[in-house]
């Protein structure tokens, strides 16, 4: 029953990680985490599967080996979260209280993307590893 629950989580948190990925508004790399968490104590398989997943495999192997994220996914991840909001605040139909509302989550979305979730420096990036390059 355990083993169910956490497939059962796992698959829905790759479904809002996808839809993640195309909705500005709604973060990726939690959902993605979530997932392997669950996949891990659940099933090996889809644990696999999820690691060699073209969109998210690089985000999880830069997360168990270096514990943060790549600095072009985070001025990706900005752009489009400034982007969208934007849009939706100059162009939306949405009363003023409800566009304050919005821009005052994506100011708290994008502090927690810039200074909350580690960066992964260029050297770790490069070498593989925590050790400084050669030479």
């Amino acid at each position: 029953m355990r083993r169910l629950l956490y497939v059962s989580a796992g698959l829905v948190c790759v479904g809002l990680a996808y839809l993640g990925a195309i909705l500005p508004g709604l973060p990726t790399t939690p959902w993605v985490l979530l997932a392997s968490y669950c996949f891990s104590r659940s099933s090996q398989r889809l644990n696999r599967w999820l690691k060699r997943s073209p969109i998210f495999g690089r985000l999880l192997r830069d997360w168990e080996e270096h514990r943060g994220i790549r600095r072009p996914v985070k001025v990706l991840a900005v752009c489009l979260v400034v982007t969208v909001v934007s849009l939706s605040i100059a162009f939306g139909p949405l009363p003023t209280w409800a566009k304050v509302v919005i821009g005052g989550l994506a100011v708290i979305g994008i502090s927690t993307i810039l200074f909350v979730v580690p960066t992964i420096p260029r050297a770790k990036r490069e070498t593989g590893g925590s050790r400084p390059p050669l030479g």
